[in-house]
């Protein structure tokens, strides 16, 4: 390949991943060009993206987008980056659910600036997304005030419960 086609694939990898502040890289060995196909197929119907890059030329990219830690991301092997969707967790929940039969290597990640090794990547798909960890939290901001709720509604209940039966006996 000629210095200037790789020079215009590189510029076109840095454009492409100008606003991408973490994506999760991907090993895709062993897929057929069918499955790979339906996986990306099913994965850009939920707004992830999946794009084949060259190492060197993803690491010339990178350096240009000032996102050089990443680099050492893409040293060896064929290696697919996934980006797109809320945040990495969610690529990584649905990379698994869709690839259960025949799993994906997750070779890393980057979020922010941070390089997640291979483990710290395969682990991002079992941790909370965003949306669930402010429901978590929105949950346990509730538990105080609900129990504090019961606590002053429970005598006033007792009270009512106590002037029914005394209505009911004098009715009676």
């Amino acid at each position: 390949m000629s210095k200037s086609v790789k020079q215009l694939l590189t510029k076109e990898l840095s454009e492409k991943f100008n606003g991408v502040s973490e994506f999760l890289v991907v090993d895709m060995t062993g897929f057929d060009g069918i499955s790979n196909n339906l996986l990306r197929g099913e994965l850009r119907n939920k707004g992830i993206k999946l794009t084949m890059v060259r190492n060197a030329m993803m690491r010339q990219a990178l350096k240009t987008l000032d996102k050089e830690k990443a680099s050492g991301l893409f040293e060896t092997g064929c290696c697919t980056v996934a980006y797109g969707s809320d945040s990495v967790i969610d690529v990584a929940k649905e990379i698994e659910a869709l690839t259960k039969q025949k799993p994906l290597k997750f070779t890393g990640a980057y979020i922010d600036g941070t390089v997640l090794s291979e483990a710290e990547a395969q682990n991002l798909a079992k941790m909370k997304n965003r949306v669930e960890l402010i429901g978590e939290v929105v949950m346990l901001a509730n538990s105080p005030a609900r129990r504090l709720a019961s606590a002053i509604g429970a005598p006033a209940g007792i009270i009512a419960g106590c002037i029914k039966t005394l209505a009911d006996k004098e009715a009676a």
